[in-house]
């Protein structure tokens, strides 16, 4: 008998996905105790019906309980025939899927690939409803403030973040105490009636993006001046942080590498 190609042969191939999901259902990225749901435990489990064993699933970013992504990234190692390519790979895992997670691209990965590790920025965006009257369909995808937001203070306050800071006041590390990160942009838009924060950092706090969300509101609100961002931002104390926008605002948008 002929050995096998290696086009028949199923080896173990490790993957790099781009994952899309409704965060509203779940208790964050990352596997919690049992019974809890998480995004990384549906996409294990789906793996594992796939490979007839555990797989592991590494992620780019822990999003919080109820945090949305259009571009989390991960990293997983499975047995798959060389005959199937990654496209056959990403309708199964789809097919295994809740509906409201989405593999959204799958392709090989370089050796030694870490979605995390490798990562060498990441950026958020926070979505704000800025309208008198709350839209119920958009509940779960938007904050609703409904007093005016000044985007130009905001924006004016939203420069004091930029470049390398202890953003201690923001947030806690999630490994270690070190709280300094390299805020690389952080702007607001108005479209119609969302008004829109775009933050992109080497790496967030735990709580980061929607503590200083909450802040910068205070400003756009006239609650805070700019000299009382700045006052928080030195200060280091968590407790000068202004109260966390709520988690339903906030998406992962993209995780950026060298290649």
């Amino acid at each position: 008998m002929e050995p096998a190609s290696k086009v028949d042969q199923t080896v173990a191939r490790t993957f790099r996905a781009i994952v899309q999901y409704d965060g509203t259902a779940y208790n964050g990225f990352q596997r919690q105790r049992h019974g809890v749901p998480s995004i990384q435990a549906e996409l294990e489990d789906a793996l594992a019906r796939l490979a007839d064993r555990p797989i592991r699933v590494l992620g780019a970013g822990r999003t919080d309980t109820g945090v949305h992504a259009l571009g989390q990234v991960i990293s997983f190692t499975i047995e798959w025939p060389g005959k199937h390519g990654p496209g056959a790979l990403q309708r199964a895992l789809n097919a295994n899927l809740p509906p409201d997670i989405a593999v959204v691209e799958l392709v090989e990965a370089e050796p030694g690939f870490h979605p995390r590790f490798d990562a060498r920025r990441r950026c958020y965006e926070y979505y704000i409803l800025n309208v008198p009257v709350r839209r119920p369909l958009l509940r779960w995808r938007a904050w609703h403030v409904a007093r005016t937001l000044d985007v130009d203070r905001m924006n004016e306050a939203a420069k004091l973040l930029i470049g390398v800071h202890d953003f201690a006041t923001f947030g806690r590390a999630p490994v270690g105490d070190n709280t300094v990160r390299e805020v690389h942009s952080a702007i607001w838009r108005r479209e119609d009636e969302m008004v829109i924060f775009r933050i992109c950092a080497n790496a967030f706090l735990q709580r980061m993006v929607r503590s200083v969300v909450g802040s910068l509101k205070m400003v756009g609100t006239g609650g805070w001046s700019k000299d009382d961002f700045a006052d928080a931002i030195v200060s280091c104390e968590r407790k000068r942080s202004g109260t966390a926008a709520p988690a339903h605002g906030l998406y992962l948008v993209s995780v950026e590498y060298n290649n």
